[in-house]
């Protein structure tokens, strides 16, 4: 489901040059003007070039600004999210936040009179200043910041750019970048592996838990024989009590510690009309209270109503909204859940993000969207990564989804590993996916870092077994290593690269691994053209993410106060280590699956998928830290025990 943006060295190069040659390859300006580093994409090649763009075509944007003082606003972040600084858990208002850093008045009028002035129409500024939007056509952005714009092929889709860097006058000295005159977010995906079409059901058999059916008690619907190993059949997806039993949860919650008094934001692109209903039912199939009272919805005022360019995707997005708002209410009944919806998908997560940020809407925040490498314009992940600082400065836990194609190489010799961004960001915490066994009595049987290879059965035997998708991971080279991860993560992951030590990911881990994934119920529109509730089974990073903010969730009520950036504490408390250990008596499972996603009337798919299988792959499971799993997944009370003395 994913678009990938494949990162080559070349595009990194770009990159690079780009940011420290910017100025150079800009046409002959007046003294009082200057060129922005970074505002070109990477993919904005000639040789990718399919043609100008219509002058006339409509262009939504934001400004964005820097903070104010520098690295002021991320030196009192760091102190304040870091234990045993002066300032630890001193979180500042947003509004003493934006009082502080915020971008003043002045600067705001300054770019608002400018882009008046070059015919624009000015949007919303939000509440800390950040940036400034504004609409017009191509043709005048163009002629405002001296440059043109050409449709460039990428990775399937033809998105705008401009061709040359942006260009903006000596006295707009506080723009930092500007986000949506070129079409990268167009690139962004959510990280549900093999999410659902239209309509898909559960094959069968499959296990309430974690080997209740096998290859040997159980018998497939159309005779075919299975080879014996992997000799368990998938779950058909773990849900309510199974999931806090297995991460050591269920004890806190029925005594309280639910995460009530807690506010957890979600965004995603869009919003399913029928998202609270669907969940409230799903609840009561699960032992789960009610969402009523505790779900609430926004469309934050100033979120462009202009859709992205690539496929508008609502009903692709309804999943993965069901996901994070039921994945968050499994492991976390009691907490509010704030959804904050974008119109579209991709162009307007960052504001989106940023309304939660500058009003405090929440306490703790689950993203679980991402671009598949670091390649995106230095001009759009400032601007993002600013959001991030105030997010810690003032008390809010960013969480992400670390991604759903390991190290975006494919298994592939010679392609070139990356991380995903924004999860690379020091400033959020990457949640990376685990495979999971759950037992019949809500126990964590095993857990294994989700790399997972697939075998089609062939002739009675499954064929040799290719790689699909797995934990995203490994090594930034735009970051340095952040603090926290001085002493824990080893070197030779850190200094891949050579050189000085990078920030590495993930952070933290939970089951993502679509063949021991959640159950997950949305109303789904089946082939006879009727509408009804139906559950299936899924995975990703886009479950761990949510999975792991909601037992962050009982960590911050158990501690009474925030935490900001989560990390510092994260690396300190204790998780359960994944490794390889129980790979050769839990190697994969068998999964069943309707050839038409519904019945068994057009017959079955059987494959075999294989756990940790990271043959290929530049990330690996190890004991300690590792670039799958991170530190490790939650460990229940001792667990929220530690991160509450914090």
């Amino acid at each position: 489901m994913s678009r990938k943006l494949r990162t080559s060295l070349s595009g990194l190069a770009a990159v690079a040059l780009v940011l420290t040659f910017a100025g150079l390859t800009v046409p002959a300006q007046a003294a009082s003007h200057h060129a922005l580093a970074g505002s070109v994409p990477s993919w904005a090649k000639a040789s990718a070039k399919k043609g100008t763009t219509s002058g006339s075509d409509t262009v939504d944007f934001r400004v964005y600004l820097d903070w104010r003082g520098g690295t002021a606003a991320e030196d009192y972040a760091r102190a304040a999210t870091t234990p045993g600084s002066a300032s630890y858990h001193k979180f500042l208002t947003a509004a003493q936040f934006t009082a502080a850093y915020g971008p003043s008045s002045a600067t705001v009028d300054s770019v608002k009179s400018w882009l008046k002035g070059q015919g624009f129409t000015i949007g919303t500024v939000p509440a800390n200043n950040k940036y400034v939007e504004a609409a017009g056509t191509v043709a005048q952005a163009a002629t405002a910041f001296s440059t043109s714009f050409a449709n460039y092929a990428v990775e399937g889709q033809v998105l705008r750019s401009n061709s040359t860097p942006l260009v903006v006058p000596d006295s707009l000295t506080g723009v930092e970048g500007v986000i949506g005159l070129d079409e990268s977010g167009s690139l962004v995906h959510h990280n549900s592996a093999a999410g659902p079409p239209p309509v898909f059901k559960n094959g069968t058999p499959c296990s309430t838990y974690w080997g209740e059916k096998t290859v040997a008690t159980a018998p497939t619907p159309d005779g075919t024989t299975l080879p014996a190993t992997p000799s368990a059949f998938a779950p058909c997806g773990y849900a309510g009590a199974q999931l806090q039993g297995a991460y050591g949860m269920s004890g806190a919650i029925s005594n309280g510690n639910n995460g009530a008094g807690v506010t957890v934001g979600i965004i995603d692109a869009f919003a399913s009309p029928t998202m609270l209903s669907d969940a409230n039912t799903y609840s009561a199939n699960h032992g789960l209270p009610t969402l009523n009272g505790l779900y609430s919805e926004q469309v934050a005022p100033g979120i462009l109503s202009h859709p992205a360019t690539s496929k508008k995707d609502p009903a692709g997005w309804s999943g993965e909204e069901s996901l994070d708002v039921e994945a968050v209410h499994t492991m976390a009944p009691g907490a509010k859940i704030l959804y904050v919806g974008s119109p579209n998908n991709g162009a307007d997560m960052d504001s989106a993000l940023n309304w939660i940020v500058s009003k405090h809407a929440a306490d703790i925040v689950s993203n679980s969207y991402g671009f598949s490498s670091e390649a995106l314009p230095p001009g759009n992940i400032k601007p993002t990564n600013d959001i991030f600082i105030q997010a810690a400065a003032t008390g809010i836990s960013l969480f992400f989804s670390s991604g759903d194609s390991g190290d975006e190489t494919g298994a592939v010799a010679g392609a070139t590993p990356t991380p995903d961004w924004p999860a690379s960001s020091p400033w959020v915490t990457a949640v990376g996916g685990t495979s999971l066994g759950i037992t019949s009595t809500n126990t964590r049987l095993f857990e294994l870092g989700w790399e997972t290879n697939k075998s089609l059965l062939s002739a009675g035997a499954w064929a040799a077994p290719f790689y699909v998708y797995g934990s995203g991971g490994g090594t930034s080279r735009l970051f340095a290593q952040p603090s926290y991860q001085a002493g824990v993560v080893p070197a030779s992951m850190s200094q891949t690269y050579g050189g000085a030590p990078m920030r590495v990911v993930p952070d933290v881990a939970a089951v993502g691994d679509p063949t021991t994934g959640m159950a997950v119920g949305q109303t789904q529109l089946f082939p006879d053209g009727h509408a009804a509730y139906s559950e299936y089974r899924i995975g990703g990073t886009s479950l761990s993410s949510p999975l792991y903010a909601g037992m962050f969730a009982l960590a911050l009520q158990k501690a009474g106060h925030e935490f900001g950036l989560a990390n510092p504490v994260l690396y300190q408390v204790g998780a359960n280590d994944i490794t390889k250990t129980d790979l050769a008596t839990y190697p994969g499972a068998v999964r069943v699956d309707f050839v038409n996603g519904v019945d068994g009337s057009n017959g079955y798919s059987y494959t075999a998928r294989y756990f940790d299988a990271d043959t290929g792959l530049t990330i690996h499971v190890a004991p300690g830290y590792d670039d799958v799993t991170g530190v490790g997944s939650p460990t229940g009370a001792t667990w929220l025990n530690a991160s509450a003395a914090h």
